[in-house]
């Protein structure tokens, strides 16, 4: 049975072999920027606070980012329905990471890199939700996903996220001082990535067939994020000269479990959905 064969199983306008193979470019690219960032600190970021704000990241990266979207290819390649629907999120978490390195990092050599990933992963996300059939999403998920849950998680989520981007732009514009490069590429990622938890969970709240097709893959998104983060706390005092700061991995770990139980819950009802 070919890859076609399989993808007749899945609720797809059209066939995503594509998609996949840029996606798989998109990891080699990943890649490439990771170990740069990783083996090459003092070429690719040029202060020590930059090294202390992506290099663990480039680590968590390699660790967690590369092997999600990988995973969530293979099971699309062999017609999983889960695979399907946690693409999109994947994308999202790669777009999130290089949108925070391209506009948080000063113009160098490896800005092209950041910006042609963030282009492409942008474009696969597009092309990728696009090709789920909602309506066929909704038709076989409607009866067993909890739409409420994930619905106002994303919205809360997405609300904070963007309140918090705001307040760290608009604080020291209003005490006239500087806002360090790393914190506009990271709140710029915040800002995108709220507006689509807010319009994904309101979708998903409403019951309208973009919801459950998005719902998943922006659940698995954050529920990435926090373990990125997590790993990130972990790997920094390993990789730099930064402290390990408890109270802040106790924060982010209480802040995941309102992500990470609603999408369980969401992926359960996926793969136990016949």
């Amino acid at each position: 049975m070919n890859n076609t064969d399989f993808a007749d199983n899945l609720p797809i306008n059209h066939d995503t072999k594509a998609a996949q193979n840029l996606s798989l470019l998109l990891l080699v690219l990943m890649s490439l920027a990771s170990l740069a960032g990783l083996l090459l600190p003092d070429m690719i970021y040029p202060s020590e606070e930059l090294v202390e704000s992506y290099r663990a990241n480039d680590a968590v990266n390699l660790i967690l980012g590369v092997p999600v979207l990988l995973a969530s290819i293979s099971l699309v390649r062999r017609g999983s329905l889960t695979g399907l629907l946690l693409w999109p999120g994947a994308l999202l978490y790669t777009f999130y990471n290089y949108t925070a390195y391209l506009f948080g990092i000063p113009l160098r050599a490896i800005t092209l890199v950041n910006a042609v990933i963030v282009l492409l992963s942008a474009y696969l996300i597009f092309s990728v939700s696009q090709n789920i059939d909602g309506e066929a999403v909704k038709e076989r998920l409607g009866e067993v996903v909890r739409e409420n849950i994930g619905g106002w998680v994303l919205v809360a989520f997405g609300i904070m996220f963007i309140l918090r981007a705001a307040s760290v732009i608009l604080v020291p514009l209003m005490d006239g001082t500087s806002l360090p490069i790393s914190e506009v590429g990271l709140s710029i990622a915040d800002g995108v990535l709220s507006i689509l938890w807010i319009v994904g969970g309101i979708a998903l709240l409403r019951q309208l067939p973009v919801g459950y097709a998005s719902g998943l893959g922006l659940l698995f998104a954050g529920s990435a994020l926090f373990i990125g983060l997590l790993l990130f706390f972990v790997l920094q005092p390993l990789l730099t000269s930064a402290p390990f700061v408890m109270e802040d991995a106790v924060v982010i770990l209480v802040m995941g479990l309102f992500c990470f139980v609603p999408f369980g819950l969401y992926l359960r009802a996926v793969i136990v959905e016949k």
